[in-house]
């Protein structure tokens, strides 16, 4: 797991941010139906981005991250991903997710970010200009891999995503670098025990033999999930993190 039920993103809300905040049913290529939430801005900059949960799916943590979003100018919509097996309607903190995981496809995952993006660049004419993806564990990977699905990303985010390694839900990124048409912002903790830096340096290497644009950060001292309000030890990395998102979005699309 990512985060502790409990978690939530270490963003400090602003108050009259957000225009107004949604549960949505998407409906992807293939018929499926699954969950979203979306939060829209109240002065729009023209960016919008696609949350890509970890392996819990559509979390309050991602549904209050869209909302701070929003609360920069940046439209947000976070997404579930188990429709195809659980349905679209909301779940609540014990449900079991891994066999749900299990059973995610490469082409269902495609579907749906595809759906997502199309949500966010179909809204009133104007107002979502660029589409941003960001992810985390997960989602960090699957942010990545977007970049490659020709649905004319701004940018993708990846926080702790698995750069390197089969899965049989999607390749591995630093494989289809190659394919990637969008730069890249990766951002890692130096004590995470499950990406070690080696595979941080295979990634940039294919980034960069590839001419991928990107930045990557990893913060010495910090583990997997260290972006949580709770994590108050690595409370300065997390506010580096996410001034370094909201940089990379004015840097790669609409000023946020």
């Amino acid at each position: 797991m990512c985060f502790d039920l409990d978690s939530h993103p270490p963003i400090a809300p602003i108050a009259g941010g957000s225009l107004d905040h949604a549960d949505l049913v998407l409906a992807a290529a293939d018929g499926n139906r699954f969950a979203g939430f979306s939060a829209r801005a109240a002065n729009p900059t023209g960016a919008g981005i696609v949350i890509l949960p970890d392996v819990r799916g559509l979390h309050p943590y991602y549904e209050e991250l869209a909302l701070r979003f929003a609360e920069h100018g940046i439209d947000a919509l976070a997404i579930d991903y188990f429709g195809r097996t659980a349905g679209a309607a909301k779940r609540g903190a014990d449900f079991e997710y891994m066999p749900h995981v299990a059973r995610t496809t490469a082409d269902g995952l495609r579907a749906d970010v595809a759906a997502a993006a199309e949500e966010l660049a179909g809204r009133e004419i104007g107002r979502v200009r660029s589409v941003f993806t960001i992810g985390f564990c997960f989602g960090g990977r699957l942010a990545f891999v977007a970049t490659t699905f020709g649905l004319g990303l701004a940018g993708a985010i990846g926080f702790y995503g698995w750069p390197v390694g089969d899965r049989p839900n999607s390749p591995a990124p630093a494989d289809v670098a190659g394919e990637m048409r969008a730069p890249i912002l990766a951002i890692f903790g130096g004590a995470d025990d499950g990406i070690p830096v080696e595979a941080v340096a295979q990634f940039e290497a294919a980034l960069s033999a590839a001419g991928v644009p990107h930045e990557i950060e990893t913060y010495p001292g910090a583990p997997h999930s260290f972006f949580d309000r709770k994590a108050a030890d690595h409370a300065a990395a997390s506010a580096d993190a996410w001034e370094r998102t909201l940089e990379f979005i004015r840097g790669n699309g609409t000023a946020a």
